[in-house]
């Protein structure tokens, strides 16, 4: 038996406006599921964040406004200083900028439109 890939289920104020930014901004594929769409699914490669339309913003608190520099979610990434390009390319400011982190990883993390913080990264040494 093997497990792969975790996918975070994220709430969103803002269905479209949440896919719209995780396929621009971040070069994902998305797909909405509901008449209406109350549900999402955004993927590239391997990597799956899914969302779930809220209509009660006011709750959703992202985990860096109770434990600082906590991300929602963590994505691995075989070339993290060539997608930080990208990104920026994309227009993204990224929330924390490209370092190695002392757990291991070279890391960077963005902020969604709902304010939740995205982190990608690589083991060092690869």
């Amino acid at each position: 038996m093997r497990l792969d890939t975790a996918a975070p289920v994220l709430l969103s104020s803002d269905l479209a406006r949440t896919a719209a930014w995780y396929e621009t901004m971040l070069g994902f594929e998305t797909e909405l599921y509901g008449k209406p769409p109350n549900f999402g699914i955004a993927r590239r490669d391997d990597a799956r964040i899914m969302f779930a339309l809220t209509d009660r913003a006011a709750v959703i608190v992202p985990n860096w406004r109770i434990v600082d520099t906590i991300w929602n979610a963590y994505v691995l990434v075989d070339d993290v200083d060539a997608y930080y390009e990208e990104v920026r390319r994309r227009g993204v400011v990224p929330e924390h900028r490209l370092e190695d982190a002392p757990w291991g990883m070279r890391e960077f993390g963005v902020r969604d439109p709902d304010g939740y913080d995205i982190a990608f990264g690589q083991p060092l040494g690869l």
